[in-house]
């Protein structure tokens, strides 16, 4: 799994014109699943994601998780960030998971972070959603489980 996060002040997600999922300050977490990810590419992203240290503390470090803040995520699936670009001008996709697979453990993700106490929010899967952030920082980072 692929996460790229961005640490935002809000955040939303539109499906047709109406809003599917909105946060306030927290994480917009864009998901992305490989074909060959299991649950455990899920545990592991997840925990990561909700303790990486990267809101500030009283002293402008970066040292506070999202649990640290009480802080929201929004979860939007993506699965162009499992995109081969290496070769052509196209990207190749063969690496995404199905879509079966992909909503399973798209789901997964959502459940597990909202078991660690964050309120999550979601876009809606497979849908075309039109996002709107406001990136904090910016801080923006790439996160996948298996590197």
């Amino acid at each position: 799994m692929r996460a790229v996060i961005q640490r935002v002040t809000e955040s939303s997600v539109r499906v047709e014109n109406e809003v599917a999922g909105k946060i306030g300050r927290g994480l917009l977490v864009l998901l992305g699943v490989s074909e060959d990810d299991t649950v455990r590419d899920s545990i592991y992203l997840s925990e990561k994601i909700v303790r990486l240290r990267i809101f500030e503390d009283e002293h402008g470090k970066m040292n506070r998780s999202l649990i640290d803040i009480g802080g929201e995520m929004l979860v939007v699936s993506q699965f162009t960030l499992m995109a081969d670009c290496r070769k052509g001008r196209r990207p190749s996709f063969v690496k995404a998971a199905l879509p079966e697979k992909g909503r399973e453990l798209y789901l997964d993700f959502i459940d597990r972070v909202a078991s660690m106490g964050i309120r999550a929010a979601k876009g809606r899967f497979g849908a075309m959603m039109s996002v709107s952030l406001i990136n904090d920082g910016p801080v923006t980072l790439v996160v996948d489980s298996r590197k």
